[in-house]
């Protein structure tokens, strides 16, 4: 058995994540309470209690998903299962490289609240969006958003026949359109605050990088960690380098999976909020084994289905 965790990324987030690993797990407690005092608000009440405002907010929600997942993470490591890789989507890579020890979880949880406060400030004024693009072939999503005047690129590659563009908002809308007409089922706009992963996040990645330099991430640790930009194991010298380009670059997630599955991957733990990666896993490679933890009881239910 080969095993990869993979972690949520940004959208997963809702009221009540978190509750009940923090109220029946003491690593639990300690991690959230930890959370807290690096950050100085009350993160586990936002987790446990909203309002969704207040958890909706980027410089909130990102270090939550990181705080669930690193918990999740810790839960299935404390019972023996061992992750053979580490891929995250977007925001999840954070926790990935975090859980992996490349990043130690004060300087993640602190980085990604930063994160979210410099993709926050850059999208401020900015006309931009993101649409999911269903049922078609990824080159014919690409030759659409060629054919556009303005910026609207492919910003996360899911699944066979789902997509998501991202970009100048009336690109974005032309983009739909011909995608439309081309045979999508469906090309929606998505309720998201800006292009992420897209060109017109290049200035908020140099402002990133400057949050990146000020972090030590460690060497020599030999741990395979999947980067969203290239879809191979990170090299340790380029993390910081790849990071700060994954903040304009498409998530290459369809290709990362292809690649773990083609080396002989074959079971998929999801850790974190949510089952949206398990969902694009069983579209990618529906014979693989796909498992979820994101409470006690898919926990238990996932240590139990792996370890008998």
């Amino acid at each position: 058995m080969k095993t990869a965790v993979l972690f949520a990324g940004q959208g997963s987030q809702f009221v009540g994540m978190a509750k009940d690993l923090y109220e029946n797990n003491k690593m639990a407690k300690e991690i959230c309470d930890r959370a807290d005092e690096l950050l100085g608000i009350n993160l586990s009440s936002i987790c446990f209690n909203g309002p969704d405002e207040q958890l909706m907010k980027t410089e909130n929600t990102q270090p939550a998903i990181l705080m669930m997942s690193y918990i999740c993470y810790k839960l299935i490591e404390e019972a023996g299962i061992k992750a053979d890789a580490y891929a995250g989507f977007s925001l999840g890579e954070y926790s990935a490289l975090t859980s992996a020890g490349y990043i130690s979880f004060d300087d993640g949880i602190r980085l990604v609240k930063e994160r979210g406060l410099i993709m926050d400030r850059a999208v401020k004024g900015m006309n931009g969006g993101m649409a999911a693009v269903m049922g078609l072939e990824d080159a014919q999503v690409e030759e659409a958003c060629s054919k556009v005047n303005g910026v609207v690129v492919p910003a996360n590659y899911n699944c066979p026949g789902q997509l998501v563009i991202s970009g100048e908002m009336s690109a974005v809308e032309e983009a739909c359109k011909l995608c439309t007409e081309a045979g999508a089922k469906r090309a929606i706009l998505l309720k998201v605050s800006g292009p992420f992963h897209s060109p017109l996040l290049k200035v908020a990645a140099g402002e990133l990088k400057t949050a990146l330099d000020n972090v030590k991430f460690a060497e020599g640790l030999d741990k395979k960690v999947v980067s969203n930009v290239t879809a191979v194991y990170h090299k340790e010298s380029k993390i910081k380098d790849m990071l700060v380009e994954q903040m304009y670059s498409p998530v290459r997630w369809r290709k990362s999976m292809e690649a773990l599955v083609n080396e002989g991957y074959d079971t998929f733990i999801e850790v974190g909020p949510g089952k949206t990666l398990n969902g694009f896993m069983k579209k990618i490679a529906p014979n693989v084994n796909v498992y979820n933890v994101g409470s006690v009881e898919s926990f238990e239910a996932t240590v139990k289905a792996i370890k008998g």
